[in-house]
């Protein structure tokens, strides 16, 4: 159960309720490591598919299927551990996965084919599954509405650095002592970060304040899951989200093997193309944040500021992944698909700050949790349906692939326009 916040957080909550107080600061620094990590392990098997689908003897898509299989009870955990964030304390459910990710990486770097594979990473994504809803709940805690667009943004821009950081170097450790060395390495990290969490990570009172000010028939009747779910807003975030993980789960499993197969960049010049999309996303991210924040300290309702800018994310992205259609060579195409994916894959933030404007108090978990469910279902599709058309096509299976993201980025952009208006639902749902 939640329990009230010591003297010291209630100095905390309040302290952040005008931009941040030091701990808050401090909790968000290791929260982006945290995504840091987690990305880390999800984009390993994209950096060594070559050097795994050769020791493995694995096909296109049974490559895409072992990485599918990271997402199979992905996004159930989310759903459970988001329910369950509402009632436990984050910092616990956060220490627990880190352990977790640490554990799982075991059994496959110890050796074993693809069966072994597949297991270790279904337990993987089982604990990873909640980590960016929780992550995103223990630090918009420390924070008003008005102020979470920064700290929201730096948790999402952990995806990104845990990408731009660690593929050189696992690309390395792979190349030089095998992709197995590559999960060790990972290991040691999870295992770094819980000892680190243990020491310094806290839960926020914000939350706990607001909880406590509300009316006490309010408390007594909390708002059903049910309705909230129903909400256009929370339709239109999903959706739009879902679009831009599709993206996401792209860039994680088969970019490597896209530059390298398709494109023919050699195998160092692609370990260091890979971080370019997600080096866009960070700008990307950062922007966002930043006209977001702007926009709402003068006023302007999340409509526009969080679903009117998020949805020109996604159609710039859409844009520019279709236009590579139309490119000849591999230099255009390269930077088309750098900007695609980057400006595509970086709604995050605005889906998790828009959902937790919505939901009331002691609901933002669960339904943060019960998009990300939704949203990580893109994890579990994108990579087989990749594999599948790179064996029947070839190298214009990944051109394919492009487009199709291309596609759904469009579709993700007209929801985010079109459904997304937080004070509109959050009235509804109070009423």
């Amino acid at each position: 159960m939640t329990t009230a916040p010591s003297l010291s957080q209630r100095s905390s909550g309040t302290a952040d309720s005008h931009g941040g107080g030091a701990k808050a600061w401090t909790v968000t620094a290791l929260l982006v490591v945290f995504m840091m990590v987690n990305f880390a392990d999800k984009s390993v098997l994209g950096l060594a598919a070559d050097e795994i689908r050769a020791d493995l003897h694995l096909s296109a898509t049974q490559f895409g299927l072992a990485n599918s299989a990271f997402f199979l009870l992905f996004s159930l955990s989310a759903v459970v551990v988001g329910l369950v964030a509402d009632r436990v304390s984050p910092r616990l459910l956060l220490l627990a996965m880190a352990v977790l990710w640490s554990v799982a990486q075991a059994p496959a770097a110890f050796g074993g084919g693809l069966a072994v594979l597949v297991a270790s990473r279904v337990v993987l994504g089982a604990a990873e599954g909640p980590s960016f809803p929780v992550a995103q709940q223990a630090t918009l805690a420390w924070f008003p509405n008005h102020r979470r667009n920064l700290p929201g943004a730096l948790i999402t821009l952990g995806v990104t650095l845990g990408v731009i950081v660690s593929a050189p170097g696992l690309s390395w450790v792979i190349q030089h002592h095998g992709w197995r060395a590559a999960l060790w390495v990972l290991a040691a990290a999870g295992l770094a970060w819980a000892v680190a969490w243990k020491l310094f990570g806290a839960d926020g009172g914000h939350r706990t304040e607001e909880k406590q000010a509300l009316p006490g028939a309010a408390a007594a009747a909390p708002v059903p899951y049910r309705r909230i779910l129903a909400t256009r807003t929370w339709t239109g975030a999903t959706l739009a989200y879902f679009t831009s993980y599709w993206s996401v789960a792209l860039m994680l499993v088969w970019l490597p093997s896209y530059l390298r197969n398709a494109l023919g960049h050699p195998a160092h010049t692609a370990a260091v193309l890979v971080v370019v999309p997600w080096a866009v996303g960070a700008v990307a991210l950062l922007a966002q944040a930043g006209i977001t924040g702007r926009l709402m300290r003068r006023g302007v309702g999340s409509r526009r500021a969080r679903g009117w800018v998020g949805g020109w994310l996604l159609a710039l992205g859409a844009v520019c992944l279709l236009a590579q259609t139309f490119v000849d060579g591999s230099a255009g195409r390269t930077v088309l698909v750098a900007l695609g994916f980057g400006l595509g894959g970086s709604y995050a933030t605005v889906a998790a700050t828009t959902v937790a404007e919505l939901a009331p108090a002691g609901r933002s978990g669960g339904s943060l949790g019960a998009m990300n469910a939704v949203v990580t279902a893109a994890g579990l599709a994108a990579p087989a349906v990749v594999g599948a058309l790179v064996d029947a096509r070839g190298n214009d299976g990944y051109h394919l692939a492009v487009t199709l993201s291309g596609v759904l980025l469009a579709i993700g952009a007209a929801a985010s326009f079109l459904l997304i208006d937080p004070a509109r639902d959050a009235a509804l749902l109070t009423r």
